[in-house]
């Protein structure tokens, strides 16, 4: 048994340099590509996608019967789903990318030095971008549209639950880059659901530039663990509200409760809100009516039960957590330093907001907060590509290399020195 899993994956492993090979060869016809030709790409996948609908129902179908009876929790259940607006919107999202600049061939900065030659950066494709994610088969789309607009080869993983749904979608970029001439190798989406495809592809370093996992913190966890690639990555969205004492009270719980209950399984939902101690009497009551009538578990501190009598008293490990679950943690602190403060100790680096009218405040806390995404008078749920006008988003990075926050088109660039002279030489 152990020699056989052993070949399997040998076999896997060759598989792998196969599809690396093939990517590093079409990561140079892609990186030299026009954009036109990149963009007619795009608008023929998001056309294939559109006609192809039945067909992407169908196979997701599959995929969420086989989900439910495996026991998946709701909250993957929901980013398993694809419906007919979901087709649309991922239609739309490769349409937004393909209107957008292309950043490739850029140059800026060209300045003239003393000995005459002029200094610039271009802007050029990182080379093979790997993407690892679970659950959402709509980041198929996404990670090879943005990934193709920025002059990159990709290499797409996506989990064993979402294995129909992937296909049908991969079938759809091939459409596609066919149709712009393209070469088929530009993007690769791995159909097997074998966890020693994973570890082959995060150790390729001679073959892939970059891996971007999504999906849950074991996954993120192995992979910057085990990776010999650079790994552009976020583990945790325990995402924070901060209701400041200068709030605009029908503001500040109309931000607070859209934050928590828009959406329960995305990373920028909020997870712990911080509500200050001179407001929170007159904001916690009827915005706790509001969480309980929606259904959401809240868990608080010693003040916040004082004033919602009845819900749970909050552990240490509850500000810690990302729940993706109609679960909230609410604490009462004394001002925004101890907000901050909270903020610092707990959070992810992700997504945090202010409520406040005061500009000064608001100021301090965009400057303080060292998160990704900081955010004044609004719900965390804007933290997202397609929000932020990237047309859609191949990640989210709380790293501060290479790139951070929603990672769109030019996050998967970089940048070379460009010299130009007229026969110069160094003396």
């Amino acid at each position: 048994m152990n020699d056989m899993n052993q070949d399997m994956t040998s076999a896997i492993e060759a598989q792998m340099t196969a599809i690396g090979q093939r990517a590093r060869t079409a990561s140079r016809i892609v990186g030299h590509a026009e954009t036109r030709t990149k963009d007619a790409a795009l608008l023929a996948i998001a056309d294939a996608l559109e006609a192809d609908e039945t067909t992407l129902l169908a196979e997701n179908r599959l995929d969420m019967e086989a989900g439910r009876i495996a026991g998946l929790e709701s909250a993957l259940l929901d980013r398993l789903e694809i419906t007919p607006k979901g087709v649309k919107a991922m239609a739309q999202g490769l349409r937004e990318i393909a209107a957008q600049t292309d950043p490739v061939g850029e140059i800026t900065d060209l300045k003239y030095r003393p000995s005459g030659i002029q200094v610039g950066r271009m802007r050029v494709p990182l080379g093979v971008i790997g993407v690892i994610y679970e659950s959402r088969p709509n980041v198929t789309a996404d990670a090879a549209a943005l990934c193709l607009k920025a002059g990159n080869a990709a290499i797409l993983r996506g989990g064993s639950e979402a294995l129909h749904s992937n296909r049908a979608i991969a079938a759809c970029i091939q459409q596609g880059l066919a149709v712009a001439g393209l070469p088929a190798d530009a993007v690769q989406v791995i159909d097997t659901a074998d966890r020693a495809a994973v570890g082959a592809l995060i150790r390729m370093a001679e073959y892939v530039d970059v891996i971007v996992p999504r999906g849950g913190k074991g996954l993120i966890e192995r992979i910057s663990r085990e990776a010999r690639v650079p790994v552009i990555k976020h583990l945790d969205g325990v995402c924070h509200v901060y209701i400041d004492d200068r709030a605009d009270l029908e503001k500040a719980i109309t931000v607070a409760y859209n934050a928590k209950t828009q959406r329960y399984g995305t990373c920028n939902t909020l997870e712990t809100l911080l509500v200050a101690e001179g407001i929170a009497d007159r904001v916690l009551p009827p915005l706790g009516r509001m969480y309980q009538e929606k259904g959401v578990e809240l868990r608080g501190c010693a003040r916040t039960r004082d004033l919602l009598p009845g819900i749970a008293a909050a552990t240490e490990d509850d500000w810690y957590e990302e729940y993706l679950a109609p679960i909230l943690a609410i604490r009462v602190v004394s001002d925004m330093d101890e907000a901050m403060d909270h903020i610092a100790r707990y959070g992810s680096a992700h997504t945090d907001a202010i409520v406040t009218e005061d500009y000064s405040r608001a100021r301090r806390f965009l400057r303080e907060v060292d998160s990704s995404s900081v955010m004044v008078n609004a719900s965390t749920r804007f933290a997202d590509g397609g929000e932020y006008g990237l047309g859609a988003e191949v990640g989210i990075s709380t790293d501060k290399l290479h790139a951070r926050g929603p990672v769109g088109v030019e996050g998967l660039t970089t940048q070379k020195f460009i010299v130009l002279g007229d026969g110069h030489i160094r003396r």
